[in-house]
């Protein structure tokens, strides 16, 4: 009996990373050829491995660490296809998926309670609102990962019961970039003891939030992120690439398909990832909606010799209009998960010769693709990338032309 026809072989993991067999049952923390046994028990096949981490299962961050690295490629590839696929699209080309390596992750977003008579930080766990209290990550950098233990110690001694915190972390050029929220020094010597803990872990910057808005603590001197030799100052809650690598498949994919066109418009262009990568040979406009993003991407182009013009513009509420992008030779967009349903819907209606589309969300993504697509775009090529390793979450470039 062929894997195709037997009913208790696992044959591909599904969106939300159940393995699914061939009648259609889904058996979480299944690998494909897995198979259920009589007694409904999982029977491990070849791709079915040891996953590395201790949280495993009670972590909600890596649902899919027990899939090898051949099986998760091709998760990564049929969440992008079957995306598409369900919009009646195929992409020209498909590339290889490009997927980040374990303990690569330059940001996480964590929680810290006081649980019962423990204080505990790290993730929340699958599926419910309690917290995994991190002994073991081999996502995050070492250097975000050293920081966790000291920061338990610390904000055990701070913390309030039944009165959760949130802690953003990052890596920047200087180092390690953490932010407390929902918590606020309650006196002079606390504030002494955060920046004590600060420079005790030679961290770059760290911050307080309880409501009102980041206030910085400690940061010895500015924080900045780089990007292709352009250093950009990081505000407080900034959108970061999580992986080197990842960001770096991204740039290059975008490079390919943008080419050598010379006037350029980054659309949600954040910090600038694609607006400095593009180099001193192009004209790029940049637009985006948050007023630090921009005010940080302006100012570091005024400093390089870049021809960078930037724009303040939501453009979820007022996207460009199609005489505005037909000025440029190609367009780029990296919208937020939602996608960019308001601004496809001019470009459909533009000129414009290429689009490069980077998505964080493959069924946004192939919802805008059908709008351009049947307004006379070509999906020319796609390259998935997994920078959430064992995550279901993939991200995506993919190139347009107009046909």
């Amino acid at each position: 009996m062929s894997t195709e026809t037997d009913s208790n072989i696992i044959l591909r993991v599904a969106a939300k990373g159940d393995g699914v067999t061939a009648d259609g049952r889904h058996v979480a923390f299944s690998a494909p050829l897995d198979r259920l046994s009589e007694e409904g028990g999982l029977i491990k096949g070849p791709h079915h491995v040891d996953p590395p981490c201790q949280h495993f299962k009670e972590c909600g961050g890596c649902s899919l660490q027990h899939l090898d690295d051949e099986s998760y490629a091709q998760f990564v590839i049929d969440r992008v296809a079957y995306a598409l696929e369900g919009q009646g699209l195929s992409a020209g080309t498909l590339h290889p998926p490009q997927i980040s390596k374990p303990n690569s992750r330059i940001r996480a977003s964590l929680r810290a309670a006081m649980m019962g008579k423990s204080f505990k930080l790290g993730f929340s766990g699958a599926g419910s609102h309690r917290i995994v209290d991190l002994k073991q990550c081999e996502i995050m950098r070492p250097e975000l990962f050293a920081v966790i233990d000291p920061l338990r110690i610390f904000l055990k001694s701070v913390a309030r019961r039944k009165h959760d915190m949130n802690v953003e972390i990052s890596l920047a050029d200087q180092g390690v970039d953490l932010c407390v929220k929902n918590y606020e020094p309650e006196s002079l010597e606390q504030r002494e003891a955060l920046a004590a803990f600060a420079q005790a872990n030679n961290l770059a910057r760290l911050s307080v939030d309880n409501g009102y808005g980041p206030e910085t603590q400690w940061e010895p001197e500015p924080v900045t992120v780089t990007f292709n030799g352009i250093a950009v100052a990081l505000p407080h809650n900034s959108f970061l690439q999580p992986t080197v690598e990842g960001k770096a498949a991204l740039v290059a994919a975008m490079l390919e398909t943008v080419g050598d066109t010379k006037l350029v418009a980054d659309l949600f262009a954040g910090l600038g990832t694609f607006t400095f990568a593009l180099g001193d040979s192009h004209k790029v406009y940049a637009a985006e909606g948050s007023r630090d993003a921009i005010g940080a991407l302006k100012m570091a182009a005024n400093l390089s010799d870049r021809q960078i013009f930037t724009e303040h513009r939501d453009l979820f509420r007022r996207a460009l209009s199609p005489e505005e992008l037909n000025r440029f030779g190609a367009v780029i967009l990296d919208p937020p998960r939602a996608g960019a349903r308001d601004q496809i819907a001019q470009i459909a209606q533009s000129d414009v010769p290429k689009i490069c589309y980077i998505s964080c969300n493959p069924a946004s993504f192939a919802r805008d693709a059908k709008q351009l697509c049947d307004a006379g775009y070509k999906l020319d090529a796609l390259w998935p990338v997994g920078q959430f390793l064992w995550s279901t979450h993939v991200e995506l470039v993919s190139s347009f032309t107009k046909a």
